[in-house]
């Protein structure tokens, strides 16, 4: 019962009634509990960028240089793993680092620990398949049917080359579902652990002769609380060089 009411917490829930129905499926479109952390977590990273970058000193303060330090950083990332051709591309992978970053934050939250958008692996597999999109796309733009060739193994015999082309088909259809489920599974685990470490935390005090022992497990909790920062960050760093990477085999191919 209690491992239920533990995963009960990270339900999608309404928010409002029905907005809208689409009119082709007659899918019923409503504002859920996720839906909203997300219109937070966009509204918040928004204003965080333009008033950091409002002023643009030209000896800049703490936020402007916090704010100066990402843009460096997926700006190499994106130059490491894609190479030069793909700063066109920095827009796309810094909103989808920065969106990453605070919905992940915005998780550590106690109060909305359980909407963070980034424990839904359908919100991450959303992600993916727009930036997924925009690989395929660009790269039979750029290269036409040729792009094709990136599925097709060079210097082996030929009667392998059938067997590998659908192996690297198949490696490269599963990528979006890795990155959503990579981010997914360190968001949702790092939030349960808090949610059982935080529950042992009031069992004990509410324990009687045994509350004394409760600063055990909320000295972890705060140990586990400042790892989860950590992690936080480093989801979206990582999504990040990911998504250069695959970035790399619409623009340059092998």
């Amino acid at each position: 019962m209690a491992g239920d009411n533990l995963f009960a917490d990270f339900e999608v829930q309404r928010v409002t009634d029905t907005l809208f129905q689409l009119p082709v499926f007659g899918y019923d479109i409503a504002l859920t509990n996720t839906g909203l952390f997300m219109i937070a977590a966009v509204i918040c990273c928004t204003m965080f960028l333009i008033l950091t970058m409002r002023k643009e000193a030209v000896v800049p303060g703490r936020w402007q240089m916090l704010t100066e330090k990402l843009y460096d950083l997926i700006g190499g990332v994106l130059e490491s793993g894609a190479g030069s051709k793909a700063r066109k591309f920095f827009p796309l992978v810094f909103t989808i680092f920065m969106f990453i970053l605070f919905c992940n934050l915005f998780g550590l939250i106690p109060i909305l620990s359980a909407n963070s958008a980034t424990s839904h692996v359908v919100v991450n597999l959303a992600i993916s398949a727009i930036l997924f999109t925009v690989i395929v796309g660009y790269g039979f733009v750029k290269h036409g049917l040729g792009w094709l060739n990136l599925f097709v193994p060079k210097g082996l015999p030929i009667f392998l080359t059938p067997i590998l082309m659908i192996i690297e088909l198949f490696s490269f259809m599963i990528r979006p579902f890795s990155l959503a489920i990579r981010l997914f599974g360190n968001i949702l685990a790092g939030h349960l652990l808090l949610h059982v470490f935080i529950g042992l935390t009031i069992g004990l005090l509410s324990a009687g002769w045994l509350a004394g022992f409760s600063i055990m497990p909320f000295i972890l909790n705060l140990a586990l609380l400042g790892f989860e920062f950590f992690v936080a960050f480093l989801q979206a760093y990582i999504y990040a060089v990911l998504a250069s990477v695959y970035l790399h085999d619409a623009i340059e191919m092998h």
